[in-house]
């Protein structure tokens, strides 16, 4: 399809994710689709809200019609928390930042060193109670560091100090790790595929670890930095004296440090297999067949910069429609990508809200209507 060029057969494709902090990837949806029609009253859209495995997966499930269901988990500082996850046809998908993530914080409130992952173990249970064959586990958002130990012990696994008591929650606490004991873990898990789903590759340690890399956004000091890698690394070596070579493979393994390393403790106690979040979830959420009815794609998030070009939802949606033969446009709130860049992406042009309202404040909470209007002139630039 060229500029300007008039198809009858027209049919768009919005899989866009959510812009954070304005919009749902629901909301997107629905905003660019009446922009659109605002301009070609009689245009067939389809909508395919997405997510690459951190916040808003459950929702995009929802949006493609998973049932919803919720649960009461253990929150990442102790208290109970509501936590969502998504089911269908044995099919569950399960988001950690439902049960351990930031927005479950108190406000201003950050619990660096002992912020725990149980409450996503509980989730990862009643799934299974739910009669789960197989379980996307998207994870990101998280507020944690503990390298998935709560997760596990919420499954079965224990912990144990020097005088074999549990040791504390947290990352922090890992520190006085002795043992562990994978004997009580759950043991519906050997039958069910698990699939780590995340938008990054990062090792458990080191300086590319989840510490160094994701310990500052969730409220660490360069001091507890140093203490959640340290106490990682001696997690990582307690687990390899109980399981052998896999539990320091796993350690190096992509995905490891995803979420404060909760990637870590699926990976070496959970047998999970790590893919590209997009990928996982544009899978299951039947893209391909959507795609397959589309003459063009609009997808999108609030920001596109370089973390989109690295495994980020709107650059799934483009490589796999470029892949299809089909053109790709994006929107967003703002633009930090160059039109080369855009172009290695598969996407042949970008739409920024900002292009309209260029204060940030102003552009996010009226972005809803600056969307629309966005999506009116993509509808003249492509579809008429």
């Amino acid at each position: 399809m060229t500029d300007g060029a008039v198809l009858e057969t027209a049919r768009v494709l919005v899989a866009a994710d959510k812009f954070k902090g304005s919009l749902t990837a629901v909301q997107v949806a629905e905003r660019v689709t009446a922009g659109l029609r605002r301009v070609v009253p009689d245009l067939r859209v389809e909508t395919l809200p997405v997510a690459d495995g951190g916040d808003g997966t459950v929702a995009a499930a929802v949006a493609a019609g998973f049932e919803r269901r919720e649960v009461r988990v253990t929150g990442p500082v102790g208290t109970p928390v509501t936590a969502a996850y998504a089911v269908r046809d044995g099919v569950a998908v399960v988001e950690m930042a439902e049960a351990s993530g930031l927005q479950h914080l108190p406000e201003g409130v950050f619990a660096a060193l002992t912020a725990t992952t149980y409450g996503s173990g509980e989730l990862l249970l009643a799934a299974l109670d739910a009669g789960a064959r197989t379980i996307v586990f998207g994870v990101g958002g998280s507020a944690t560091t503990d390298g998935g130990a709560g997760m596990l012990a919420a499954l079965g696994a224990r912990f144990l100090d020097a005088a074999g008591e549990p040791v504390g929650p947290g990352g922090g606490a890992l520190a006085g790790l002795a043992t562990a004991d994978f004997s009580g873990l759950d043991a519906r898990f050997k039958d069910v595929e698990l699939v780590l789903a995340s938008d990054v590759d990062n090792p458990l340690t080191g300086p590319k670890g989840a510490p160094a890399v994701y310990g500052p956004q969730k409220g660490a000091s360069p001091e507890d930095v140093a203490t959640l890698d340290a106490a990682l690394a001696h997690y990582a070596k307690v687990l390899e004296g109980v399981l052998g070579a896999k539990a320091a493979e796993a350690a190096l393994a992509p995905g490891a440090g995803a979420a404060g390393g909760i990637g870590y403790g699926a990976l070496v106690a959970l047998d999970a297999a790590f893919r590209p979040g997009i990928e996982v979830m544009l899978d299951v959420l039947g893209f391909a067949p959507a795609l397959a009815r589309a003459t063009l794609v609009i997808t999108g998030e609030g920001s596109l910069d370089e973390q989109t070009l690295h495994g980020k939802a709107p650059a799934g949606v483009a490589a796999a429609a470029r892949a299809a033969g089909i053109e790709v446009v994006a929107v967003c709130g703002r633009l930090l990508l160059q039109p080369g860049q855009l172009g290695e992406a598969g996407i042949r042009r970008a739409y920024a809200l900002t292009e309209l309202e260029p204060d940030p404040p102003r552009c996010m909470a009226n972005a809803g209507p600056l969307l629309e209007q966005v999506a009116q002139n993509i509808a003249r630039d492509f579809l008429r």
